[in-house]
């Protein structure tokens, strides 16, 4: 199992919003840069996902799993982007921040630490278990 990050601006997608779709799945984002395509690209079904607010809240706000790999983005016209499914799996306890990332020994190389633009990005084990901790999740319970 692979662990990864999508990010979302909750006025257009909201954590709330993606909840709403129930075990369905939906993709979380659509992107155009091509290495959050070739992330969605490797990703497949039972991979585990944080679902991050970004702008002005920029937090760790629930957990994904993806139901439904790489696919075709029906809204580019150009056919070389894609998506992925997911299905909310859990809200969070405790949000967790950019800031209280930053500042947690074992995260400084986490991609979100250093290329905080990138929309789809993967989360080391390590990271997703130091992370799931600040959350107040036992990650062994996902």
């Amino acid at each position: 199992m692979a662990y990864w990050l999508f990010k979302t601006e909750p006025g257009n997608w909201s954590w709330e919003d993606h909840k709403k779709t129930g075990d369905r799945g939906h993709p979380v984002k659509r992107s155009r840069n091509h290495l959050a395509n070739k992330n969605m690209k490797t990703m497949v079904k039972g991979d585990k996902g944080f679902f991050y607010h970004s702008v002005n809240e920029k937090r760790i706000v629930g957990i994904v799993e993806v139901v439904k790999e790489h696919y075709p983005d029906e809204t580019d016209p150009t056919g070389r982007f894609g998506v992925v499914d997911v299905v909310p799996v859990r809200d969070v306890p405790n949000p967790v921040t950019l800031k209280d990332i930053r500042g947690e020994l074992g995260c400084e190389d986490m991609v979100l630490v250093n290329n905080s633009r990138l929309s789809i990005q993967p989360v080391q084990e390590k990271e997703w278990n130091i992370v799931c901790k600040m959350a107040g999740i036992d990650p062994a319970s996902l």
